[in-house]
């Protein structure tokens, strides 16, 4: 698989919204169970964070192999992040 890379905040509501459905993405689905996913905290990882700046607004965010896959957005529900982190598992196969 490729390299998922996801940018997060501490204390977001939709970024553990995004880890909830992480998780069962790699339930649901045994193939994606093993998948590399990079965290990077937007305030604690600057310098990481520093080469998506001009690529994301919202966290979390979520690249395969530097493409941006996911960019949440305000009022987004559990439903409609689940079914972008899918598609970015997809993405990454």
């Amino acid at each position: 698989m490729k390299k998922i890379t996801l940018l997060k905040m501490q204390g977001c509501p939709y970024c553990a919204q995004a880890f909830a459905a992480i998780k069962e993405v790699k339930a649901e689905y045994p193939e994606f169970a093993d998948a590399e996913i990079e965290i990077v905290d937007k305030h604690q990882d600057r310098d990481r964070a520093a080469e998506f700046a001009e690529k994301y607004y919202y966290v979390p965010s979520m690249f395969v192999d530097g493409k941006k896959i996911y960019e949440a957005s305000p009022g987004e529900s559990y439903g409609e992040c689940l079914l972008s982190v899918k598609k970015v598992f997809r993405a990454a196969v």
